[in-house]
């Protein structure tokens, strides 16, 4: 069972065959979304230094993946009832992508309790997949205004009652929470009623086949796109830990949140680029030499490790410039 279902192209359900296309777009979304937590992983285990979180490109990245499986989740909700919702197919599927969907919540509430998925691109897909029932009977030109509307909303709409924590899954509240996976309603169902309404243009223009050996390899990652989504993490993750047991961190990775954090804090004080590096990267290696740096590096500096690497940094700083 695959994230997103591509059944009954043509016909009654389960008579027709799965379009290749668009399972080849979803293991192109799956490759994708495996090299961002790779990536995610690399840094958080400071295997190499990836600014992911200050990096508008690796945000965009990340949010393009998460747009592409729900606009493809349209498309396949659309092909699969275009002779009629079938209500079997869509409370199995419902069913699938719930439990899910409440899997990753409790496994990242068990590893990650601070900051746990509880609306993130599963609960999404499932939530969107029932609001989007009704725009399956209605002309398509339906879908694309809501999408419009959903996409746009979060622009014109936030605060007041909506920053109450239970509404945080519609997505217009103020300020984010603090979660590692957070697709809330506002706008990211947009792009799902977006597939819905474009479906019917893509029938008479994707090919057929899968397009040679790499064709048929991503459909067959696009087939499984559920599976591979809950397991590639866990594997991944637990490769790369093992690998940090044997190897150690990498000392640029493990030094670089602080070296950015302290060169803009520097910059905003009216240094130049280049002295700021030079002092933060001087700072680093005078607390890695007085013992301060573990509880720098980990956030658990007391006020006397604070106040070390206040004075390291300052005389770093009065040697950078002199």
């Amino acid at each position: 069972m695959s994230v997103l279902d591509n059944t009954a192209l043509e016909g009654k359900a389960g008579s027709g065959s799965r379009l290749p296309a668009i399972d080849i777009a979803r293991g192109l979304a799956v490759v994708a979304m495996i090299v961002f937590h790779t990536s995610w992983d690399l840094s958080t285990l400071a295997l190499a230094d990836l600014d992911l979180a200050g990096s508008r490109g690796w945000s965009l990245f990340a949010r393009a993946i998460a747009a592409s499986f729900l606009f493809l989740a349209g498309i396949g909700l659309s092909l699969a009832h275009r002779d009629g919702i079938r209500w079997r197919h869509v409370l199995r599927r419902l069913a699938v992508i719930g439990a899910a969907a409440a899997a990753v919540t409790l496994g990242t509430f068990i590893a990650f309790p601070q900051a746990y998925v509880f609306f993130g691109i599963l609960h999404n897909m499932a939530l969107s997949s029932v609001l989007a029932l009704p725009f399956l009977r209605l002309p398509r030109i339906v879908a694309a205004l809501a999408a419009l509307l959903v996409l746009g909303l979060p622009h014109f709409v936030s605060g007041g009652v909506f920053d109450l924590p239970a509404l945080a899954f519609l997505g217009l509240g103020r300020v984010p929470p603090n979660t590692y996976d957070w697709v809330p309603v506002f706008p990211w169902t947009g792009y799902l009623l977006a597939g819905i309404g474009i479906a019917p243009l893509l029938l008479g223009l994707v090919p057929r086949g899968a397009g040679g050996r790499a064709g048929r390899a991503l459909a067959t990652l696009g087939r499984y796109s559920l599976v591979i989504y809950l397991l590639h993490q866990p594997l991944i993750f637990g490769a790369l830990l093992g690998l940090r047991e044997v190897t150690g961190p990498n000392p640029a990775a493990e030094a670089g949140p602080f070296l950015r954090s302290c060169t803009r804090s520097c910059q905003e004080q009216g240094q130049s680029e280049a002295l700021c590096r030079a002092t933060c990267t001087c700072t680093v290696k005078a607390l890695r030499r007085d013992g301060t740096w573990p509880a720098i590096r980990d956030g658990l500096a007391q006020p006397q490790d604070v106040q070390r690497a206040g004075e390291r940094a300052s005389e770093c700083l009065k040697n950078s410039s002199s």
